[in-house]
């Protein structure tokens, strides 16, 4: 019997573009931040950074679904997703409470553009990201194509208090130890975390310190440049905009599936 097929009975939802999944874990991270862990159907098909559409059937039995990264590496046989908590919104006020046993709908086609295809080749990876925007990246560092591709992967992490960045210490730590893609992440992933309200190693804006230039000095590397360096940007929509703006600033172009190019946005993030 499918996982499908056994939870049926417990969410009354009529067929649609999604299935019916059963969670089986969940691990809250601070008051605002939890992860979650479901089956997998077995047909379910994504490439790493790509997201799909996650939710719950509303009272009147119709599905409320928000865009949610996959935060598991595409052969992992389960899905990870990784939350911020709205009290008022209308899914996360709900999604946060789930616990294992309980049902969720899934999505059938993931899709987006935090994808390795969407990149022309190169020789630095940037992973920019802000709160619960680092899920995508949790499948892309562990996808061996990823060091393949790159000489070497940084991912940056930027959080309001030092408690919002233990999913990404815990992620990069796991990375590095993985028997499949630890060998190789040893070698070329660089993880550079900072906060923006709670005083830490590093304080201040990812942005700002890529303006400044104190982020290369952390790293010891050049500052950002079109002809070596691929950026990936996830997370709130000041990052977004001003990260963007950023690469047009240097001459980068912003890449697609259709026409890969040297950085990608991803838009589709969830806050509600």
């Amino acid at each position: 019997m499918t996982s499908t097929a056994r939870v049926k009975n417990a969410i009354s939802a009529k067929p649609g573009p999604y299935t019916i999944e059963t969670v089986l874990e969940v691990k809250h991270y601070t008051d605002r931040l939890f992860w979650f862990r479901i089956t997998r159907p077995d047909a379910f098909r994504f490439r790493s950074g790509e997201f799909v559409m996650i939710g719950l059937p509303k009272e009147d039995g119709k599905p409320l679904l928000r865009a949610y990264s996959i935060a598991s590496p595409f052969w992992d046989e389960a899905l990870d997703f990784y939350s911020i908590k709205v009290a008022d919104g209308p899914l996360t006020s709900r999604l946060q409470h789930i616990q294992p046993g309980d049902q969720v709908l899934l999505g059938k086609k993931p899709t987006g553009t935090l994808v390795l295809d969407a990149l022309k080749p190169g020789k630095r990876l940037y992973m920019v990201s802000t709160g619960t925007g680092i899920a995508p990246f949790a499948s892309l560092i562990r996808d061996p194509e990823t060091y393949e591709k790159f000489d070497q992967v940084i991912l940056t992490h930027t959080c309001r208090e030092s408690a919002e960045l233990t999913y990404g210490n815990e992620l990069v730590e796991a990375v590095k130890s993985d028997e499949l893609i630890g060998e190789m992440a040893q070698e070329k992933l660089v993880h550079f975390a900072s906060t923006t309200r709670e005083d830490s190693p590093v304080k201040g804006r990812v942005t700002d310190l890529i303006e400044s230039g104190e982020l290369f000095g952390h790293l010891n590397v050049p500052p950002l440049d079109p002809a070596v360096d691929r950026v990936m940007i996830c997370g709130s929509e000041g990052l977004l905009k001003d990260t963007r703006q950023i690469c047009l600033d240097r001459g980068f172009i912003e890449g697609s599936n259709a026409a890969p190019a040297d950085f990608v946005v991803e838009k589709a993030f969830v806050a509600t």
